[in-house]
């Protein structure tokens, strides 16, 4: 992948992308995602070569850094969040697609969405706790940001979240459903027992087995 065309094409292969030319200097062309409009890699040519600048997690950025010496700190940009790859020659193909699959990865992140996603795979007749559902997403201290998420839940019916309870087992407050008893009435109807406005997690809790199972699910994808 040594020519603009080449880099343009992978880059809009990615879902819901489109590329624009947001300076006057017409050399600077980008592609961005379409939803959130961040842009995921900067094209350009500087001293005779083909640049890309991708964003980069930190714990990868230096790695490429090192690994290349054609993929150097981001030119023009904040030099701890992004990279710039050199189309000199010398970075193979898979490489610099994977250093664009990254940085697309890093720009449609949403932790919501992942919260969501987790929910929803909790099956009927268990619940999980806020730790768990963070852990299922990616972020074992995002416990905050579930009990966050589950409050602005879009979609009650596909996104089960009264099968989420606290650490020890119990269930939320009145608030959170529209009513005193309607997370302790859809948990029954599951066929899950409350008592005292408490589930026991060794009997209905999500097993570790099971979390990890997800985990690995989701890394995967």
């Amino acid at each position: 992948m040594i020519t603009r065309e080449a880099a343009l094409e992978f880059g809009l292969s990615f879902q819901n992308t489109y590329t624009e030319r947001p300076f006057r200097d017409q050399n600077w062309q980008v592609v961005r995602e379409r939803e959130n409009k961040k842009i995921f890699l900067w094209i350009y040519e500087r001293n005779g070569y083909v640049n890309l600048n991708v964003k980069a997690d930190p714990e990868w950025r230096d790695f490429w850094r090192s690994a290349y010496e054609s993929v150097q700190a981001g030119y023009h940009q904040n030099k701890e969040h992004w990279n710039t790859i050199i189309l000199n020659g010398t970075v193979p193909d898979k490489d610099i697609k994977r250093m664009i699959s990254e940085s697309y990865n890093l720009v449609t992140y949403s932790p919501t969405k992942k919260i969501y996603e987790a929910v929803k795979q909790i099956p009927k007749g268990c619940v999980a706790t806020y730790g768990q559902v963070a852990e299922m997403a990616g972020n074992p201290r995002m416990s905050r940001a579930v009990g966050n998420a589950l409050h602005k839940n879009p979609d009650p019916e596909q996104i089960p979240c009264y099968r989420v309870v606290n650490s020890r087992g119990e269930l939320s407050g009145a608030f959170a459903f529209g009513g005193k008893d309607v997370q302790k009435n859809l948990l029954e109807a599951d066929g899950i027992e409350v008592v005292n406005g408490t589930v026991d997690l060794k009997k209905y809790g999500l097993t570790q087995r099971d979390n990890k199972l997800w985990k690995n699910k989701n890394l995967q994808q």
